[in-house]
């Protein structure tokens, strides 16, 4: 059988990086889309093909693309990750999250060499609050209303790939992504070490989450039955109050006794604006920001992932309270805790 062919995008960072780990050991031929800027530091192997796609140039983008169909064959699979998850100017989200995602599907489309599966990695932040009363986990086939600049760029990228007549789209909305790698849920882990257990909002939260090393087999387990122009939210099936998520991160931890501090969100909300505009001043992106804001008021991120089980039988590796264990092991292991 002939080795196929995947484009990993925006596999210099945790998730992208995870899924190329994943093709690596499934045989695929791996093609990792990075800038010349991107580290390299995970994409070390030399069985990965580097491969830099300028997405903001549509028609820079098809010449490459033909360059490379005419001397290696179309991509059998993409795995669109690239994105920004945060920014200094709002109008990013869009020009990066939609505008490159559209140039992408139309280059592949006019020069004729769709692949068999194009997966976007959008993602659970689209769908928006949703009942705050019962918590009652979203449902597949809701209407998404995303409360974010984020979420919001992400539904214009599904809607734009769902719009095109015949295009191989498969959409991946992961909740909570976790595991070796990532730098989000480790600046909670740090705050956890040093004896600090800090929530916003007095209301109970419900959270879910999906291993970074489940996610990318969920991936290949969907190329792999040859399902597309269907959309998935991704998570281990389990929901967890914020409170119940810190006891798990503080007994992987090893702590004890922590300080248990809530933030009214009537504060949180005015320190966020300021965070934004002082990393914009300085020319930096920040994590704590107005759209940050809006996801820690959203009291209920469970979803149902019913469909997934049906079409998949996806069952995780990694539940959280042994995900978590994993993670901070390996955060141990580098020198990040």
């Amino acid at each position: 059988m002939k080795e196929q062919k995947i484009l990993i995008t925006g596999a210099s960072g945790f998730i992208g990086s995870t899924v190329v780990d994943k093709a690596l050991a499934l045989g695929y031929e791996t093609w990792a889309g990075i800038r010349q800027s991107s580290s390299r530091e995970y994409l070390q192997d030399s069985r990965i093909h580097l491969i830099d796609l300028h997405y903001a140039d549509k028609e820079q983008l098809k010449e490459q693309l033909q360059a490379f169909v005419r001397e290696h064959g179309r991509f059998d699979h993409i795995v669109h990750i690239a994105g920004l998850t945060k920014t200094r100017r709002k109008a990013d989200f869009d020009r990066v999250n939609y505008e490159h995602t559209r140039h992408l599907a139309d280059a592949l489309t006019e020069i004729r060499a769709l692949p068999d599966t194009f997966v976007l990695i959008s993602s659970l932040s689209v769908m928006g609050p949703y009942d705050e009363i019962s918590y009652q986990p979203v449902q597949a086939g809701r209407s998404p209303h995303p409360g974010t600049d984020y979420g919001r760029s992400k539904l214009r990228a599904e809607n734009y790939l769902k719009s095109m007549d015949g295009f191989p789209y498969l959409i991946l909305r992961p909740t909570g992504v976790y595991g070796p790698r990532d730098r989000d849920y480790l600046i909670l882990m740090k705050a956890v070490k040093k004896g600090l257990d800090v929530g916003a909002g007095f209301k109970k939260q419900v959270l879910s989450f999906i291993h970074s090393e489940d996610l990318a087999n969920v991936i290949f387990m969907l190329i792999g039955k040859g399902i597309r122009r269907k959309e998935y939210f991704v998570a281990d099936g389990d929901f967890y109050t914020d409170r119940e998520f810190n006891a798990i991160v503080q007994e992987a931890l090893g702590r004890k006794h922590v300080v248990r501090l809530k933030i009214p969100l009537f504060l949180v909300r005015p320190a966020a604006y300021i965070s934004e505009k002082v990393a914009a001043l300085l020319g930096k992106a920040t994590t704590f920001n107005t759209d940050k804001y809006h996801i820690m008021k959203q009291r209920n991120w469970a979803c149902n992932i019913t469909p997934l089980q049906e079409d998949i039988g996806f069952q995780p590796v990694w539940r959280l309270r042994e995900g978590v264990k994993n993670t901070v092991a390996w955060y141990k292991a580098q020198g990040w805790l």
